[in-house]
């Protein structure tokens, strides 16, 4: 078990079939990104084992990475969760384990911070989500917890984002909720 992952490695067929995924979702993007083609994606994936087995897992999740931004200087990639809805694969999880274990009954399956944590990822911050809101319309229908301030976890509550109405909002809850409608998404920098 390397960092808290049964595996960091695919086999030659999910690895072909994630590259081939990634690459046509950013040949939909790419006008997005001036200077950057996917020979430069595929460098930097194949370069990094472990980022290709996060993507795969935020893939499998039902994510649907894409990239979202690029730094020439560094030649840095970020990846976010770009699925229209929250992904499916992650629904029903409280905030992080302090919440899991404040509760008493009815526990959900886990937590979100600890979920992404396993995949290798980081939630979305606030700034984050906004920047993926205004590229597209996400979370018409559902709701991601979002990274939350430490001043707001310490007083019991978490922070989460959904559009309604035309709008983007981000509002709070205690930590220990869930919701079958309320997932996470995450980000990766390769």
């Amino acid at each position: 078990m390397k960092n808290g992952k049964s595996s960091v490695t695919l086999s030659p067929e999910q690895r072909d079939d994630l590259l081939r995924v990634l690459k046509a979702r950013f040949e939909k993007s790419k006008k997005r990104f001036p200077g950057l083609d996917w020979d430069n994606v595929q460098t930097r994936l194949e370069g990094a084992a472990d980022k290709l087995w996060s993507l795969y897992q935020m893939e499998s999740t039902g994510g649907e990475p894409n990239v979202v931004a690029y730094d020439k200087k560094t030649g840095r990639i970020l990846f976010f969760d770009c699925s229209p809805q929250s992904p499916k694969g992650r629904f029903s999880l409280c905030y992080d384990q302090d919440a899991l274990n404040s509760r008493k009954e009815h526990k959900p399956k886990g937590s979100a911070v600890a979920m992404a944590a396993a995949m290798g990822i980081e939630l979305l911050t606030e700034e984050q989500y906004q920047l993926l809101q205004d590229s597209g319309e996400f979370d018409t229908k559902s709701s991601s917890w979002l990274k939350t301030p430490s001043e707001v976890r310490k007083l019991g509550g978490a922070i989460f984002g959904d559009r309604r109405f035309g709008r983007v909002f981000v509002y709070h809850n205690g930590a220990e909720s869930y919701y079958s409608g309320r997932g996470f998404r995450g980000q990766l920098e390769v």
